[in-house]
């Protein structure tokens, strides 16, 4: 492949028993693989041997299912799983090139926190780390923490953009070569190059520095998945990987474009943030045998759970007293996942649904592209969407673990490297080499602003 090529950038989306809502109810799934690390181990040397740029462990700080009792809790199958940066921080010992990524609230952390944690992983993994932003939708998680209902959306952002500063501020505490570690001279570290925050600012008050040194990659990889207005001027002005949901290889484009013009109208260079719409690929040796896949996983999803999946995905809003095979009626805005409300409505009213198709629709891919095919079929897909200016790569979603991903790495992503699409070897060692992202400069030798 030649050097200057453009090649797709490729996720691992991984919940342990697989994306798919039924997916534990699969009989090739694993069902309790949320605390099992062989389970995890396994499946990421799996993405690393398909020379996946990254896994990604999204995560919330509660259970964020719609439910009315525990009766209707216990039909729901992911709530026993472990906390990421943990579980990442034993995969790094486990792997040795694909990129280690997981979600963090800015909502309910506290930045130095963050900034230390994130540092020691991308210290452990030898510059693999990376940290999905958000800024966290629910209430159930605000209950969890103090609160009865979550942030309003503007100062959720507000508390987010000012959480950033602080936290690229503490990972600037030290130059790259501040650490002298000098015996002979007693000088453990050049005192020049230390550099103490003093951040006090309407949320956060830090004085630093940070007690870990700057990372190896000089910031572990920013991901964001905010497609809100607000969360697109946020990941323009931080993200350097930016997952999304489109279902429209025309909306992937509008999309695509008025990211990278966002991004450039902070200053920044639009090439040094990479596009990743998510796709859940149903894959099988025929068409056939992929529809009978998706068909059969279709016959898992629980009423209760479809309901309360949608329920969930429209803001917490209730619908449950709507007649199922009826259209989903108007509804208000709330101060949730705005943007994947909007995608949920549009899909709706575009393909003329009753609520019960919505809910079995939505359990797939839960507002993410789903291709069901050949491996064939989803290349020309993914060719399709990244050639036509619609992604950079994609962050794929495998319906149940383990067998989607090795579905995957095994007939799909042969069939992308034939086509030149994607990488035989890793090009690099660390996160942002593989994916041809920029190491960021320190601030104190750099004039770009912060978040530049």
């Amino acid at each position: 492949m030649g050097a200057n090529r453009r090649m797709l950038r490729l996720g691992a989306f991984l919940i342990a028993p697989g994306y798919h809502v039924a997916s534990w109810r699969h009989p090739t799934a694993h069902a309790d693989g949320g605390t099992d690390f062989a389970h995890y181990r396994d499946l990421v040397r799996t993405a690393e041997r398909g020379k996946f740029d990254m896994v990604f462990l999204s995560d919330g700080l509660g259970i964020r299912t719609p439910y009315r009792d525990e009766e209707e809790l216990s039909r729901w199958g992911r709530f026993a799983q472990f906390e990421p940066l943990s579980l990442l921080s034993a995969l790094a010992v486990s792997t040795d090139r694909i990129g280690l990524a997981a979600t963090a609230s800015t909502s309910y952390n506290e930045p130095f926190h963050l900034a230390r944690q994130f540092a020691s992983l991308d210290f452990l993994s030898g510059g693999r780390a990376g940290w999905n932003v958000v800024t966290s939708v629910t209430d159930a998680e605000a209950r969890n923490f103090n609160r009865d209902t979550q942030l309003d959306h503007e100062t959720r952002y507000h508390r987010a953009r000012e959480f950033m500063d602080v936290v690229t501020g503490l990972w600037d505490s030290w130059e790259d070569d501040a650490f002298l570690y000098d015996k002979e001279s007693g000088r453990f570290f050049d005192p020049a190059k230390l550099h103490i925050l003093h951040h006090k600012g309407e949320h956060f008050s830090v004085r630093g520095p940070l007690n870990v040194a700057r990372p190896p990659q000089g910031y572990p990889v920013l991901v964001q998945a905010g497609a809100s207005p607000d969360g697109q001027d946020f990941a323009a002005q931080w993200a350097e990987v930016v997952f999304t949901a489109n279902q429209r290889l025309d909306q992937a484009q509008a999309f695509y474009r008025g990211m990278k013009e966002q991004v450039a109208a902070h200053g920044r260079d639009a090439e040094q943030i990479k596009i990743m719409p998510g796709v859940f690929p149903v894959i099988g040796r025929t068409r056939a045998e992929a529809e009978d896949k998706y068909a059969a996983l279709q016959e898992l999803v629980d009423p209760v759970v479809g309901l309360g999946l949608l329920t969930q995905l429209l803001g917490d809003v209730d619908i449950s007293g709507y007649p199922l095979d009826g259209p989903l009626p108007e509804l208000p805005a709330t101060e949730g996942c705005t943007s994947r409300q909007q995608l949920v409505w549009d899909k709706a009213r575009r393909e003329g649904l009753t609520i019960k198709e919505l809910y079995r629709s939505v359990s797939g891919g839960r507002g993410h592209r789903i291709i069901i095919g050949t491996p064939g079929d989803v290349a020309d897909e993914l060719e399709e969407w990244f050639t036509a200016g619609g992604a950079d790569g994609f962050n794929v979603m495998p319906p149940v673990l383990p067998d989607g991903l090795d579905d995957f790495v095994d007939l799909v992503i042969p069939e992308l490297q034939r086509r030149q699409l994607f990488r035989t070897e890793y090009e690099g060692g660390t996160l942002r080499e593989n994916l041809g992202l920029d190491r960021p400069a320190h601030r104190a030798a750099s004039s770009a602003p912060a978040g530049h």
